[in-house]
């Protein structure tokens, strides 16, 4: 029985840090979209 808490247990905390890494590149990843996005606007406003 330890064993297999043990493994669950594992895989539980892989899985977390895996999706937090996701979360985390996904959201910079959007940031910079939007970043350049409102930026492009800005200069069309401009000109």
């Amino acid at each position: 029985m330890d064993e297999q808490l043990r493994i669950i247990l594992i895989i539980i905390v892989s899985v977390s840090i895996f999706g937090l890494l996701v979360f985390v590149f996904v959201k910079n990843y959007i940031r910079n979209k939007l970043n350049i996005l409102v930026q492009e606007e800005k200069d069309k406003k401009l000109k």
